[in-house]
């Protein structure tokens, strides 16, 4: 319940952390292409910028949670 249990858990944060940047970026990727073939105005693009924007920033913000959580576990 103690060390192992907060290893886990910082270890299931980061990959959290990770798939939501590698989908965030699949997304910022693909979009371009995919949005005119579907038809979606170019307004849409500007939101899906935005949209992994955000994705990036809560990221970066859960990294640096992770990372200081890590700091006080070593002591």
């Amino acid at each position: 319940m103690g060390l192992d249990d907060t290893d886990a858990a910082l270890a299931k944060q980061g990959r959290t952390v990770a798939l939501v940047i590698a989908g965030s970026m699949l997304i910022w990727i693909l979009a371009p292409w995919l949005g005119p073939k579907l038809g979606m105005p170019g307004r849409f693009a500007l939101l899906i910028d935005f949209a992994v924007l955000a994705a990036l920033v809560w990221s970066m913000v859960v990294t640096y949670q992770i990372w200081r959580k890590r700091q006080k576990t070593k002591g």
